[in-house]
């Protein structure tokens, strides 16, 4: 067994208010705790499961403190505190217990065995990108955000088509009528992006996925943009319209608000189990389960 000098102080995260969920989190501890490491919760799991106040963190203390984090849920869940531990560069692992997992790669039921070889080195290391965004109300900054997935601009559900002005790196891209324009990560190219048509984009690639969302227009594609671009969304016309980051915040638009969006600064870093392949993810989550045969045929 390898000494935890690695990773002296382990973060867990788990789904709050996920009641099935409390045994593996204090069987994850108990597991850490046994191998030496110092472990700590995030305050909402740690409210959860009863722990003591010490033991209780916010991700800020966490980003400060934890050389790793350890994420117990689903993709909505490693979201949530990805977003918050990227400026602290705080390496992340997620165990799935929800439904699709793309983010959360590593099977409850393997948690254990599976952390056990991770802990000892087999691991492999990726980066992923996030989107830092600026809406823009009369001349000022209103608010900031950071995205992992996307930020999509989009109607309310009782509205109609809404006209958004596209822009890109200050050069004029094109008037859009649609319910809405989705910008996403190359990671998020598997959520809301993938679900409107747009393409998939391996994690690594440098790339800004631009989907519109039932366009009036059957000519408005997808469209990817290198990274370093600097996008602008202009509402120009619509009414219930809003914009959120990883739909999990939302911010109300007004007509001639602007959106500003740019790769961030900060990165996430996943680890994964040594011999992980993303393409095994894509083939589980997306059932793109034909196998070759020994007799060269398809299963």
């Amino acid at each position: 067994m390898s000494t935890p000098s690695a990773f002296p102080t382990v973060a867990i995260i788990g789904k709050h208010g996920d009641p099935p969920a409390v045994e593996d989190l204090l069987a994850l501890a108990r597991f850490l705790e046994g191998r030496g490491h110092r472990v700590v919760f995030e305050s909402a799991t740690a409210t959860d499961l009863g722990r003591v106040a010490s033991q209780s963190l916010t991700p800020q203390q966490i980003g400060e403190q934890a050389q790793l984090a350890i994420v117990v849920g689903g993709d909505g869940t490693m979201l949530g505190i990805a977003r918050q531990l990227a400026p602290y560069r705080v390496p992340l692992i997620g165990v799935n217990q929800g439904r699709l997992g793309f983010m959360t790669d590593i099977p409850s039921d393997k948690m254990l065995p599976v952390l056990a070889d991770m802990l000892d080195g087999k691991v492999e290391s990726e980066q992923r990108s996030l989107l830092a965004g600026t809406v823009i109300r009369d001349g000022q900054p209103s608010f900031h955000g950071l995205a992992f997935n996307d930020v999509v601009v989009a109607r309310g559900s009782g509205a109609g088509m809404i006209e958004l002005r596209v822009t890109v790196d200050g050069q004029f891209m094109y008037n859009q009528r649609s319910d809405g324009l989705i910008v996403s990560t190359p990671t998020g190219s598997t959520a809301y992006a993938l679900a409107a048509g747009g393409p998939i984009l391996q994690p690594q690639l440098g790339g800004i996925v631009m989907v519109p969302i039932a366009p009036h227009a059957l000519s408005n594609r997808p469209i990817v943009l290198s990274d370093d671009r600097e996008i602008e969304i202009e509402l120009s016309s619509g009414r219930d319209c809003s914009v959120n980051f990883d739909m999990q915040s939302v911010i109300t638009l007004h007509v001639g608000d602007r959106v500003l969006l740019k790769r961030s600064s900060d990165v996430v870093t996943f680890l994964h189990p040594l011999g992980w392949n993303y393409f095994d993810t894509l083939r589980e989550k997306l059932h793109w389960n034909e196998y070759p045969s020994t007799s060269g045929q398809l299963k």
